[in-house]
This record gives C-alpha cells, structure tokens and sequence, in this order.
C-alpha cells in the first residue's frame, strides 16, 4: 500500500497535485491549517485522509509521521507571501523552516521508511542579481525573510540527505498560475489577480510600464515535474528550477488574457514600486535533462485557467 503525505495540501499547487496522485496511490495523507487552502479544493476521494492542522503543531505531525510511514513526502507547506515574512519574520520562520526541519528530524531519529521528500522552495532565494537565467548554481541572494527561510530549508533537506542517508530533493518555483489559485487571497500571483480583475470588470494596478518579464508555468507542468523528480531515482540531494524556460512581458499576458476573455482589462497605472524585481528569467536545462518539457505555453495555459474561472 503506497501513500503519500502533502503537506499544505489544500492549497493551489497541493491540490493540483493531489488530482494527480489519487491515480496512482492508496492513501494521500493532506495536512493543511487552511489558513490559505480551502478544503473544497481537494477532490472527492476516499484515498484521501485530510487533517486541518498545522504543521507546526510538532506533537500531532510526530504522532502522524510514526503512525502512518508515509512512503513519499510533498512539503509544499508555507506562508507564501514575502509581505508576510517582512512583517511576522519569526512566526512565519516557524512555518517555513523550523516545522520542515521537525518533519526532517522525526523521519531520522525514529528512522522512518521514507522513499522519498521533496521540498518546495521558491525563485525568490536568487534575488535581485541581474545575472539571467537563473541557473540552479546562480548567485543566491535572499532580500527577505521569505526567501531566506526557502534556502535555509534546501540546504538542510539536500543535507539531511546526504548526511543521513535520506531521499530528498528540493524545486525552486517560478511564476506559477492556473486553476484553484485564490485571487482573494494577499499571497496571490500576478495572473489570478488579472484574472479576477478581467472577470469581475475591476481595476488591475500595474506598477511600472508592463514591460517587466516573469517566466510563468502553469501548474500542469508544475505537476509534471513534481512527479518526474519524485520517481527518478538520480534526482537526489539536489534543487531544480521549476519553470518553462521562456519570458513574457506582462503587457503580453494582458494582451493574450484580453484575447482569451473577448474583453479588455481596466489597468491604471502607478510607478514601479522599490524593490520590485524587473526580470526574471530560468534556466530549466537540469529539469529538462530529465525530461521534463512544458506542455502549455501562456497562452494554452491561460486559456485553461479562463474556462476554470467559469465553471
């Protein structure tokens, strides 16, 4: 009997990925505090176990990881909003390092079975550095608490894997979009926010010209690779860029999003805010190596995100 733990399963990449992993496992354990998940994104499986907990509960995550031996581990649990790191820095370093670093400790010192853990870490530990593309060997530089804790927490899974004799392995995220991302939510991404903006007829803020670039993937390919790297034995001890590889402008994302939409978008213009990474571009040749290749450009990609948004 094969089971897998996510934790922040609830949220939009965990549930997107949970779709993917009833095909193919008996149980999925989901731990989410739904603090930013909703329990209504999970689909409607028996093979599903939920417990709305949070992961910093250390007692219960014990308890669980003990009881239930979970064969493959998703840490994709967070407080996802750098916002939120630079105004709670110590309660969201409970969340987004020390309580992944528990899981780790556990797995060790009660030497659980464990196949696999993969953790999610995010582009925003490369910083500012104008270097582009990012490559996996890039210059790290953190701007914020946020970044900060998502490459304290690669370092510790890649090295609690190569001290201890663990399976793990580490993604970096890009600009990720598609369905069951909450544009309610602070820590949204640029697109769901366009896109509640172009469906509700309200106001999207554009600070800057538009010209700035972001790679962004959509989730089905985000899924693809977390599958790929969980099954692939040489990936191990390592971080991959998670990523299409290609740059839009988000003048071009309005663009194509007004296409798809058949209407036109209300922008209003405000100056680039400090601090605001102009460009960002990945270099996914590692992930590709393996062989992982998107399957949605942005425009297939946001045309699936627009038919979720009116179901």
């Amino acid at each position: 009997m094969t089971k897998a733990l996510v934790t922040g399963g609830a949220g939009f990449i965990g549930s997107n990925l949970i779709e993917e992993l009833i095909k193919t496992m008996d149980e999925i354990i989901v731990v989410d505090d739904l603090s930013m998940g909703l329990k209504s994104n999970l689909p409607d499986s028996d093979k599903i176990t939920f417990y709305q907990e949070s992961i910093t509960n250390y007692d219960f995550m014990k308890e669980l990881l003990v009881s239930k031996k979970p064969d493959y581990i998703y840490l994709l649990a967070a407080v996802a909003s750098v916002a939120d790191s630079v105004a709670r820095p110590l309660e969201t370093h409970e969340i987004n390092q020390n309580a992944n670093l528990f899981i780790l400790e556990t797995i060790r010192t009660n030497n659980l079975p464990v196949k696999k853990i993969l953790f999610a870490s995010s582009a925003a530990v490369y910083g500012d550095d104008p270097e582009l593309p990012k490559q996996e060997s890039s210059q790290i530089k953190p701007l914020t608490p946020y970044a900060i804790d998502k490459f304290a927490t690669e370092r510790f899974v890649v090295d609690y894997g190569q001290l201890y004799g663990l399976n793990t392995v580490c993604v970096r995220f890009f600009n990720v979009y598609g369905p069951k991302q909450n544009p309610k939510s602070p820590y949204s991404g640029v697109l769901s926010i366009i896109s509640d903006a172009i469906s509700q007829n309200k106001t999207f803020t554009l600070f800057g010209d538009g010209s700035q670039t972001r790679d962004f993937v959509f989730v089905g390919d985000v899924i693809q690779a977390l599958l790929l790297l969980m099954r692939t034995p040489e990936a191990m001890h390592d971080v991959y860029n998670v990523a299409t590889g290609k740059t839009t402008s988000l003048k071009d994302v309005i663009k194509a999003y007004e296409n798809i939409a058949g209407k036109k978008l209300n922008v209003e213009y405000k100056d680039a805010r400090d601090g605001d990474i102009k460009d960002s571009a990945a270099d996914i040749t590692q992930l590709s190596n393996l062989g992982y290749k998107p399957q949605y450009d942005i425009q297939s990609g946001l045309n699936v995100y627009w038919q979720s948004l009116a179901k």
